[in-house]
């Protein structure tokens, strides 16, 4: 599988790069990660406890993508932000697996929009580029499918599915769950965050999956076409 983006794309001030991890073991949770996690999320909650998102330069960049390529604000909160609001709200995330539980934690933590892909759900290879609004679109949650909206910058395969709208929603073709084995996550920034730290925040990714799912990962960079 390989990964690419469409110069466009680029240029309306998105960034991103994929960590992949191959020979997890997501089937089963961990007292370690459970402690970790549980710190984490009273430092959070601390961190966030007076937050102004449209302050935050990385939390606005989202949105200020948004307005370039039209995508409306108010139906449309970048992950990232969302995610703090329901921390705040709920003070605590709601588990589903072990797999989600890090890519989350991490993502609150760096700010930057993430997302985890069971690759062998993927058909062929993956692109980030605009959508012509004949792509099969099923979000997670959604019992049936419909065609994506045109003019979106999504992540899609090559049987032309959309595997996440955006940095907002992920569908239910590659989500994982405790039989995932093989995994691609998306680490996606804005023009508020430089390449080196995309880079970091991707190899903590690799290095706190492998230590508690285990498997071998990389950071690639997707080829501009």
């Amino acid at each position: 599988m390989k990964f690419y983006v469409e110069k466009a794309v680029l240029d309306s001030g998105v960034k991103i790069v994929f960590p992949v991890i191959k020979g997890v073991d997501n089937s089963k949770d961990s007292k370690e990660w459970q402690k970790l996690r549980q710190e984490k999320i009273e430092e959070l909650l601390k961190k966030y406890e007076n937050l102004d998102v449209h302050q935050d330069p990385i939390l606005e960049g989202f949105n200020i993508i948004h307005d370039k390529v039209g995508v409306k604000r108010r139906k449309n909160i970048p992950a990232s932000e969302n995610l703090i609001k329901l921390l705040k709200k709920n003070k605590d995330l709601f588990y589903i697996n072990k797999l989600v539980d890090i890519y989350n934690i991490i993502s609150l933590e760096s700010k930057l929009a993430l997302g985890a892909h069971d690759i062998d759900h993927v058909d062929g290879n993956v692109t980030l580029r605009f959508t012509d609004g004949t792509e099969k679109y099923q979000p997670l949650g959604q019992s049936e499918a419909g065609l994506s909206a045109p003019h979106e910058y999504s992540y899609c395969d090559d049987s032309n599915e959309v595997l996440c709208r955006c940095e907002i929603r992920q569908v239910s073709k590659t989500a994982v769950n405790e039989d995932t084995k093989n995994v691609f996550y998306i680490v996606q920034g804005n023009e508020a965050t430089d390449d080196d730290y995309l880079i970091e925040v991707a190899n903590k990714i690799i290095d706190i999956t492998t230590k508690y799912c285990g498997g071998e990962g990389e950071v690639v960079i997707p080829k501009v076409i």
